[in-house]
């Protein structure tokens, strides 16, 4: 099973262009607010027309801007969970998930829902509406809902950005063990790394409307490639370099022309430096990659200490060198000299 989507749509000012291909897997769709994730959503969906573009679901054409398809949302066995999960407020759970299975047998209909309130822990709340329920019940009742219709792709749009932070993980998970028996493909879209890093495989960035290609989580967080991804990927430093004699080597003008050796090799279209604030270590001056620093400022985070660094010779508006450590760590040291390994430098597009 595989779902294929290439389209283009125009929304005021602002334009979408993606293009990916999802296997029978969970497929994170990352991107930060408004770069067009729920809108592409609802245009596999059939909420939104594209302009332009097919959208092709095991072989089954949802859409063709050139041959004229468009079939109605009801047609395309996609079921799409909205971030405010959309129930019927005067339906009881149990008629809510009930909704989905219109397709079914009255006596059909009561055991698919019967068995989708045990499945979801709902046996108990099943007589209740909406309004009765808490946050993490009424994401299980739409979850049903979407279930109990059968679909062949789920949507999920910031699926747990309405819960609080308790139970926003106690529902990840359930929701990952859910999906794990689900068996054909989701999407999942969220700005959220973390929440994407545990329950997907793969990701596609979306950044101003384009999408980039496809790559796996692990290739995401190693080798990000453009700054837009890296920062989705959690990525605090950067700095514009410059190439050298060396391939390996860029210059730092901002930082008192420092001198780094990367893991990649210089390349045309490189625009900034990335540093992940959790690879900047204390060193010996004589480390490769070594960069003696002032310390301009020291931020007590829960668990960890933010130490924002000003290399020697950085010109005055030059960008600071976040470094996180653990609390024990930190010496509280008002000089000290911090290094990067090589392939922990990101040359970024």
């Amino acid at each position: 099973m595989s779902l294929i989507v290439a389209i283009e749509k125009t929304y005021g000012a602002f334009h979408l262009d993606v293009s990916f291909q999802a296997e029978r897997e969970i497929l994170a769709l990352l991107g930060a607010s408004g770069c067009g994730k729920s809108l592409t959503l609802k245009c596999i969906a059939g909420i939104e027309r594209p302009d332009r573009g097919r959208i092709e679901l095991d072989g089954r054409v949802l859409f063709d801007s050139e041959k004229g398809i468009c079939l109605p949302p009801q047609q395309r066995r996609i079921g799409y969970l909205f971030q405010q999960y959309a129930l019927f407020p005067n339906m009881t759970a149990e008629q809510n998930i009930a909704a989905g299975a219109h397709h079914l047998k009255k006596s059909q209909r009561q055991q698919r829902v019967a068995e989708l309130l045990t499945l979801l822990h709902l046996e108990d709340a099943s007589g209740k509406r909406p309004r009765q329920l808490s946050g993490g019940q009424q994401q299980r009742v739409a979850l049903g809902r979407i279930l109990a219709a059968e679909p062949e792709v789920i949507l999920l749009d910031e699926p747990l950005s309405a819960l609080d932070s308790y139970l926003k993980f106690q529902m990840e998970l359930d929701l990952s063990d859910l999906l794990a028996s689900f068996g054909g493909i989701t999407l999942w879209v969220s700005h959220d790394r973390g929440e994407v890093y545990r329950n997907c495989r793969r990701v596609c960035v979306l950044d101003n409307g384009r999408s980039a290609p496809v790559t796996s989580m692990t290739g995401l967080m190693a080798a990000p490639g453009t700054v837009s991804a890296a920062r989705l990927s959690g990525c605090k430093n950067y700095v514009t370099p410059a190439p050298t004699e060396d391939p390996y080597v860029v210059v730092i003008p901002d930082w008192g022309g420092i001198r780094l050796r990367c893991g990649s090799p210089w390349q045309a279209d490189i625009t900034q430096l990335g540093i992940r604030a959790n690879f900047v270590r204390p060193a010996q001056s004589d480390a490769l990659n070594a960069i003696p620093c002032w310390v301009a400022r020291v931020v007590e985070d829960v668990f960890t200490t933010i130490v924002l660094l000003r290399p020697e010779g950085a010109v005055p508006d030059a960008p600071l060198l976040r470094m996180e450590l653990p609390k024990d760590l930190w010496t509280g040291a008002q000089a000290l000299t911090v290094s990067v390994a090589p392939e922990h430098i990101l040359l970024l597009r």
